[in-house]
């Protein structure tokens, strides 16, 4: 019979054979080998591995998913409970543990914490606190004790610091966590009560009656400074005079998340949203090799309101809609007005495998500092197209690369509305790349316009103009 939800060869090591195919990443002495065999463990007694979720921080258990056999999902830094809830809103019958470090849950996810922990969900979150940044050095964590040294804190941590942060303490006032509670792995009665409250705050979930939090004050010799044994002294008698252990919080309430599954299907899904499945209408008689043979990059590029955005979506859209794979990626700089903000777009016949265009076939710049920046990226033999109304100076660019000015600014001013100078810029792109068909874009366009009727005719002659102009300098 299994015993433990642990996988048991780690492939991350050897390939999982060997010894070292039996071994974790975790240095020695840490807490966190004996954390995962407890949740395994768990786990498997409750008789809840198959319908497990497992949510791993950035930090020392970055790894976790090479460790344990249930679903896994790697979080972005401290916001594990957030994709926790998730998890558990789609699918109410996952059993989700968000397991999370000091410096992932309490420095960089504490909003996160604090807002599931106040809205009391059922999910178990394991939080191992060893009072220090692990994975990244040995920098001050909120839990980082008053005069401890760490890289940050050479002379140990001060008043300007403030004092370490009782996490446990504070996510019992949350009106939404049910249990909480702190233990300790440094001898056999400890580690007794540590599994019995990992068990206790599974199960709470599996019953639906809220959310658990288990803090373990785990051993780190490594930044530390100390042996495997003076890690667990120093637990027992510092660590846990500032993090008292015990029972926190453990309030008695009905079962009451009976959340019914969501229904993803396609026809739910399609009415949330009010689309239909119903296949558009497709313009373009095949892939346009004559650019490039599987896959076409584009790049547009402009201050926050010029619209590069909004022109990069259209023409991802116009692609899907044509039958092709096609990505958009959004890049915002930090200006709302000024600078460059950008966005790859990539068509690809068959498959897009990577969204970025660093080296794109084409360019659409609409201020100058966007063209400075990206012109040379464009490779040999592409194209850039500029918003001349703006942009005075024209930087070199790789041999062969086609260079259109079109005055999108211009245009748009004489059409009444500067704001449609970035479908200006799609029509002078259509007509000087050739990547669909102009109604593929004019299809795309109206769709977006769907419920702005007013604006379809003043966009479809500013996507005309654009072409017109380009075809004129090409």
């Amino acid at each position: 019979m299994t015993t433990s939800a642990l996988y048991t060869h780690f492939a991350r090591h050897a390939g999982g054979a060997g010894l070292k195919g039996a071994s974790t990443h975790y240095c020695a002495g840490c807490g966190h080998g004996l954390a995962h065999k407890f949740v395994a463990e768990a786990l498997v007694e409750l008789g809840v591995q198959d319908r497990t979720i497992m949510v791993s921080p950035v930090g020392c258990a970055v790894f976790l998913f090479y460790y344990f056999d249930t679903g896994n999902t790697q979080a972005a830094h401290g916001r594990a409970p957030a994709v926790a809830l998730g998890h558990k809103l789609a699918n109410p019958e996952a059993i989700v543990v968000s397991y999370q470090g000091d410096g992932d849950l309490a420095a960089i996810g504490l909003a996160e914490i604090m807002h599931a922990a106040q809205l009391g969900i059922p999910i178990s979150v394991v939080f191992v606190n060893n009072a220090i940044y692990g994975m990244t050095g040995g920098q001050m964590a909120p839990t980082t004790l008053t005069g401890q040294w760490s890289t940050t804190t050479q002379d140990g941590r001060g008043p300007l610091q403030g004092a370490p942060m009782r996490v446990s303490e504070v996510i019992a006032q949350s009106d939404g966590a049910m249990y909480v509670e702190r233990c300790a792995l440094f001898d056999q009665k400890q580690r007794k009560r540590c599994k019995n409250a990992i068990k206790k705050a599974l199960r709470l979930q599996l019953e639906g009656r809220g959310l658990g939090f288990v803090e373990i004050l785990s051993e780190c010799p490594t930044h530390w400074r100390m042996s495997s044994r003076e890690a667990e002294a120093h637990v027992r008698d510092v660590l846990s005079t500032v993090f008292p252990l015990g029972v926190i919080k453990d309030e008695e309430r009905q079962p009451w998340f009976t959340l019914p599954k969501p229904d993803f299907s396609p026809e739910r899904v399609l009415a949330a949203i009010g689309a239909s499945d119903a296949a558009p209408p497709r313009h373009c008689r095949g892939f346009p090799e004559h650019i490039d043979a599987a896959d076409v990059s584009i790049k547009l590029a402009g201050a926050g309101g010029d619209g590069a955005q909004t022109a990069a979506l259209l023409l991802t859209k116009a692609a899907i809609s044509e039958g092709f794979d096609s990505t958009h990626i959004p890049s915002y700089g930090p200006e709302s007005r000024g600078g460059t903000s950008y966005a790859d777009v990539h068509v690809a016949r068959e498959e897009v495998l990577s969204p970025g265009a660093p080296e794109p076939h084409a360019l659409v710049a609409f201020n100058a500092p966007s063209l400075e920046k990206f012109a040379s990226t464009v490779r040999p033999g592409g194209l850039v197209i500029y918003d001349s109304s703006v942009i005075r100076t024209v930087p070199d660019v790789a041999a062969g690369v086609r260079v259109v000015p079109v005055p999108c600014t211009a245009i748009a001013r004489e059409l009444g509305n500067a704001r449609v100078k970035n479908v200006v810029a799609l029509g002078a792109l259509q007509e000087a790349l050739r990547l669909l068909e102009p109604a593929s874009l004019l299809a795309a366009l109206g769709r977006s316009l769907a419920g702005k009727s007013e604006w379809i005719a003043v966009n479809e002659e500013a996507f005309r103009r654009g072409g017109s102009a380009a075809a004129g300098r090409s």
